[in-house]
């Protein structure tokens, strides 16, 4: 009989221990000065000099938020993630409400500013037993190697006869993600931090249990997600959602919007790269025309052999950028794909030109110094015009 007792006092210690540092962390939390709370700066500083552990500053801004803000009732069903970051945190911390992108929202930014790595994980909830119809947004926080999941959207309260009534719930506050897939299921089943995956369809059923699943590492495989660019995380969370089942029409419009977004990356970057192409061209035929310019003046005033050949030289390293620009766009769009046609004839016409100031060049150092003034009344270039 003594085991089972002493296991439970250690277990009893260690839970009034966590929670009276909550105690002490919430006391100073809620001290912040009211002049301090208008800006995540201003909050984040707080923070910062009152606490010096990634938990402790995670507990503050959680409990801060909670006690702050209250959940906006009447926009309960305005759920947009999609809205300017900046605008929602002006917004909700301006008002002291607001619905769940704004309690998310706002939690990162103070988070980022005290120096943690908090995430927005975007996803759907159920309660008693029946799905929601809206959207809901929470944090998922990493410390250290480890990562905690914080819904300060339900952790503020509850919603009783169409007012919100505040309550602070502790649960919503690094949850154990066994317990969360109960009532969360993100979009993208990596958030569900469980080390195995749960589908939409067992989420409905409520067969969540991890028993006879395949396991993997939720920890390395977020750390590989994050480490890619950020369109080839969205290609591999749309992967991720389609696979594991598009259940209802949340999850159809969290995947058009992806490829949304993927769709405007791929078309910034292609027109980054073309516009790269051109600058590069236009530099090249800079180059080339100062060259021809000092041709034309029969190479006066005088330079060193290297310096007159580096001219040439330089004109050649501008083009060929120009045309790995080019040859590095992937799926143009046709307006696109025939200003491509257009700048690669231009960089071949350059190029050509270029090739015949190079062989002028060397042909003038070919040549002896007696004879090399009769070269300049052969020929005369006139210049290119730039793009």
């Amino acid at each position: 009989m003594r085991i089972p007792i002493l296991v439970f006092c250690l277990i009893f210690a260690l839970y009034v221990h966590s929670q009276n540092n909550y105690v002490t962390i919430d006391k100073i939390a809620l001290q912040l000065p009211d002049a301090e709370s208008k800006t995540t700066d201003g909050i984040a500083g707080y923070i910062n000099s009152h606490f010096e552990k990634p938990e402790d500053k995670t507990r503050a801004i959680f409990c801060w938020i909670t006690h702050t803000i209250a959940y906006d009732v009447e926009n309960m069903y305005n759920v947009d993630f999609y809205q300017n970051k900046n605008d929602i945190v002006k917004r909700v911390l301006g008002t002291r409400k607001g619905i769940c992108m704004s309690y998310t929202e706002l939690f990162n930014e103070i988070a980022e500013k005290t120096g943690l790595k908090s995430y927005a994980v975007h996803g759907y909830t159920k309660q008693n037993n029946k799905v929601d119809v809206v959207p809901h947004a929470w944090n998922a926080v990493r410390i250290g190697t480890e990562w905690h999941l914080i819904d300060a959207t339900w952790g503020a309260g509850y919603i009783q006869n169409g007012k919100f009534v505040r309550h602070i719930e502790n649960k919503y506050f690094n949850a154990n993600p066994q317990q969360y897939i109960l009532s969360h299921m993100p979009f993208d089943p990596l958030w569900q931090m469980l080390g195995y995956t749960v589908t939409n369809q067992e989420f409905y059923d409520g067969k969540t249990d991890p028993s006879n699943r395949k396991l993997f590492s939720y920890k390395d495989s977020i750390a590989h997600h994050l480490s890619l660019p950020e369109s080839d995380q969205l290609i591999a969370s749309a992967r991720r959602i389609k696979t594991n089942g598009v259940k209802n029409g949340l999850i159809f419009e969290q995947l058009q919007h992806i490829r949304q977004q993927i769709d405007y990356l791929h078309n910034t970057a292609v027109v980054t790269q073309f516009n790269e192409a051109v600058k590069h061209y236009n530099n090249g035929i800079s180059l080339l025309n100062q060259f021809i310019e000092y041709r034309n003046k029969q190479f006066t005033p005088k330079k060193e052999e290297a310096d007159i050949r580096r001219m040439v030289d330089t004109v050649a390293v501008e083009l060929a950028m120009a045309r790995k620009q080019i040859a590095a766009i992937e799926k143009p769009d046709a307006q696109t794909a025939t200003s491509i046609s257009q700048i690669s004839q231009s960089i071949d016409q350059a190029t050509a030109g270029m090739n015949e100031q190079k062989a002028f060049v060397d042909k003038y150092f070919k040549t002896g110094k007696l004879f090399r003034k009769t070269l300049f009344y052969k020929y005369t270039w006139m210049g290119i015009s730039p793009h």
